[in-house]
């Protein structure tokens, strides 16, 4: 067994341990996250570098959303399992040793084939868009972190760069494509986020991650998961991500004027009503290029071509410089 495998095994049967009543165990997602089905709970073992304060602070306000977030059932740390693998660590105040786990009610999550096939719920995308006007009429409580979406930008480019040395001829165009893309966004990210320091920003609490994925079904009622990125932000970028797959030509425009018609109908503050696309559209493009690095990056590392829908988000790109001039 491969020294990875067994760690992720061995991780995998600590996190297990943790289940209070046990019952059949299902791997969810194995990536730098950790999560496991076991039973009646979902237990999820965050990135290594976790900072504890922050985390804390998203799942107390994860508690206080009744009807809108799932509510965690508790807050764990592998200090022992942290400490075999890496004995030469040792404890410090600001930088605790320890793998910091959530553990969650069990839910009925879409499964990535209701997303492929059309055969989620019809009331998927409209629930999903008043969960997040709820969210955003919420106000901030005191200490949130910022929201980590717009980060995640960064992180994609910077996973591109990792892997940009091994490209082939047709990749290394779908890299350059993206990186033309994001130069044109540098200046008015920048802009932006000077605007959200000025008095009377658009400011709100946002769940910095959002996508149909982030919604189960609890007792009968829809709910937002994954409090990881919740935080102060501009509320648009919760927005972006169906913004982004519309204008790729990869969400029916049906579905995209339902979501954004159920938002605004609940009260959503993102938009504008009359032209929802002022506030839309430097997020939008933020999301495209970030979903187009990580799916380029997926395809390099499998060692397999760009599907349909990395080609229709490099095609986006293309179209983001064009448009830059």
């Amino acid at each position: 067994m491969l020294k990875e495998d067994a760690a992720s095994a061995t991780l995998i049967d600590e996190l297990v341990r943790l289940a209070p009543g046990g019952g059949a165990v299902t791997v969810l997602k194995e990536t730098r996250v950790l999560v496991v089905r076991v039973g009646d709970v979902v237990i999820k073992a965050h990135p290594p570098g976790t900072v504890e304060r922050d985390l804390r602070s998203r799942l107390d306000a994860a508690r206080g959303l009744p009807g809108v977030m799932l509510a965690p059932l508790a807050l764990e740390r592998l200090e022992n399992l942290e400490r075999r693998e890496r004995p030469e660590r040792r404890e410090h105040p600001e930088h605790p040793v320890g793998r910091l786990v959530t553990i969650w009610p069990a839910g009925e999550a879409l499964s990535p084939d209701d997303l492929a096939d059309g055969t989620m719920p019809e009331d998927a995308w409209e629930e999903g868009a008043r969960l997040l006007a709820r969210l955003h009429a919420t106000p901030p409580p005191r200490g949130m972190p910022q929201a980590g979406g717009p980060e995640r930008l960064g992180k994609a480019m910077a996973e591109l760069a990792r892997v940009a040395d091994s490209a082939d001829t047709r990749q290394i165009r779908h890299v350059m494509r993206i990186r033309q893309a994001y130069q044109t966004l540098a200046g008015p990210l920048r802009a932006a986020d000077q605007r959200l320091l000025s008095p009377g920003a658009r400011l709100a609490l946002t769940h910095g991650d959002w996508h149909l994925g982030q919604l189960v079904r609890h007792e009968g009622a829809w709910l937002l998961i994954d409090p990881d990125d919740l935080g102060v932000g501009d509320p648009a970028w919760d927005l972006a991500r169906p913004a982004a797959w519309f204008a790729s030509g990869l969400l029916d425009p049906d579905l995209w004027h339902s979501f954004l018609s159920a938002y605004i109908g609940a009260g959503g503050t993102a938009v504008s009503h009359d032209d929802p696309w002022r506030e839309l559209d430097l997020p939008a493009r933020a999301l495209t290029v970030q979903l187009a690095a990580t799916a380029v990056v997926t395809a390099m590392r499998a060692g397999s071509a760009p599907d349909e829908v990395a080609v229709a988000l490099v095609s986006s790109c293309g179209r983001i410089v064009a448009a830059a001039g």
